[in-house]
């Protein structure tokens, strides 16, 4: 294992600033590390070595010269494939789709660029976002590293498992519905979906009105510090929010009381005893903490139907001549639920629009009681690759077994995904804390305190 692996964002930066190693050196190390992961866990769609270097010396040359445009300044990340990155192929993890470099960035791989990272490539993703582990038609399985007989979860599934891995410190996903939380949990990370409309998305994506772009780190403090480079107004994005900034990188930093409600099942969910165990375990030091935690076990009905009508009305209505005329080119499984998605008529579509307005009006209100929520990130730990569901949970769809997830794309509200223990075979259990709109702060100080108490599961690595 060399020096670079499992440094935070916040290390790397500083080694840079002080000369102890170049741009260059470090993405050498990355290529060396990636040549040997690469083959086990399949964390990329495409790989731009040429163009990360081309990046890592133009880094080199700013920093020599006093320049360094902050800290994620020559440093090794990715982009996932649902994000479209200048030069390279946007793929979306589908056959249907060219393999034609694109002519411009989005947003989010703009701001990173303009900051100095180093893009390496694309991470795979399961087609179209549209399940919640990691595989595609077109990249194949992508492993947990954990366990690579697992699944790291998905959609953001190469993004988790290269941080996870120590390959990079940070890695940029999307969440329409868990794709950033769900593979954090499954693989040890902090993963975190801002408000809604705080990353700007651009082009638009096939779920508009559910679609997050957001980090994943190993730290709170690097997903802080990256969510501070790529969030903000972009006027190509109409449901981007115009005004300051909330202080991510300060909100880590500091602690206040909050009012907390623990609900291990929403009312609905299924849950492993072990994980349920876990959770409840790091629930109570939370309220160690000094916090007024209360258990709250009905807050909703399962809103999976208003969620599955429009998720995947978007995607297969993006997708309708291929559903039509190339059927075998996708995924069975996400061809399945587009068909369905597409043969919704009209009326009881739009009925399913106003009750996500009322169920997003009830948890406004439920907000108003307090500060944040916790549930369980996830029912389940990682299960084996080459399933769509973990065994037990195919019922009503392919991502309704992420009972915990998806209410809160509906919602919008930020919601993140941190680390807290490990099961007695190894793998990484999470809990989702949910705030108010537009309270990203309170998240991110609710999981710093944790995470400085937490160091066991933190400090933790895979067995690679």
């Amino acid at each position: 294992m060399s020096d670079f692996n499992y440094k935070t964002l916040g290390e790397l930066s500083k080694g840079l600033s002080r000369k102890e190693f170049s741009s260059v050196e470090l993405l050498d190390d990355v290529i060396a590390r990636y040549e040997q992961l690469e083959p086990r866990l399949n964390m990329f769609s495409h790989f731009d070595e040429e163009g990360a270097r081309t990046s890592a010396e133009a880094a080199d040359r700013r920093i020599r010269r006093g320049e360094k445009l902050g800290e994620l300044d020559g440093i090794p990340t990715s982009v996932k494939d649902l994000i479209a990155v200048k030069d390279m192929p946007q793929q979306f993890g589908s056959r249907a789709v060219s393999a034609a470099p694109v002519a411009a960035d989005a947003p989010s791989a703009e701001r990173l660029r303009n900051a100095g990272a180093v893009i390496l490539g694309k991470s795979t993703t399961s087609e179209f976002g549209c399940k919640a582990v990691g595989d595609s038609p077109l990249t194949g399985v992508t492993r947990n590293p954990w366990d690579v007989a697992k699944t790291p979860g998905g959609s953001s599934c190469g993004a988790a498992a290269m941080v996870a891995a120590g390959l990079v410190p940070y890695s940029i996903g999307t969440d329409g519905g868990g794709s950033i939380r769900i593979p954090a949990a499954l693989c040890g990370l902090f993963g975190i979906k801002a408000q809604f409309g705080r990353v700007p998305v651009f082009p638009t994506s096939a779920t508009p009105t559910l679609a997050h772009v957001g980090p994943l780190a190993r730290t709170v403090e690097d997903a802080a510090a990256v969510l501070n480079v790529i969030a903000g107004y972009d006027r190509r994005d109409p449901a981007t929010l115009n005004g300051p900034l909330p202080d991510f990188i300060g909100a880590g930093r500091g602690f206040r009381r909050m009012r907390i409600a623990w609900s291990p099942t929403l009312g609905y969910g299924r849950v492993d005893p072990e994980v349920r165990d876990i959770t409840a375990r790091a629930v109570e030091k939370i309220a160690e903490l000094g916090l007024d935690v209360e258990l709250v076990e009905n807050i909703m009905d399962d809103p999976i139907d208003l969620w599955t009508a429009e998720f995947y009305a978007g995607v297969g209505t993006k997708l309708r001549q291929v559903v039509q005329d190339e059927p075998d080119l996708l995924d069975p499984a996400v061809l399945g639920v587009l068909k369905l998605a597409l043969a919704q008529g009209m009326e009881p579509y739009y009925q399913k629009v106003f009750d996500r307005y009322a169920f997003r009006e009830k948890m406004r209100q439920f907000f108003e009681r307090y500060d944040l929520l916790l549930t369980p990130t996830l029912p389940v730990v990682a299960f084996d690759t080459g399933l769509d569901v973990p065994p037990g949970f195919d019922d009503k769809s392919i991502v309704s077994w992420a009972t915990f997830t998806y209410p809160f794309n509906l919602t919008g509200q930020p919601a993140a995904s941190i680390p807290v223990g490990f099961t007695e075979a190894g793998l990484p259990v999470g809990l989702q804390v949910v705030a108010s709109s537009h309270d990203e702060a309170s998240i991110l100080s609710l999981a710093s305190a944790f995470q400085r108490v937490n160091t066991q599961v933190t400090e933790r690595r895979p067995p690679l």
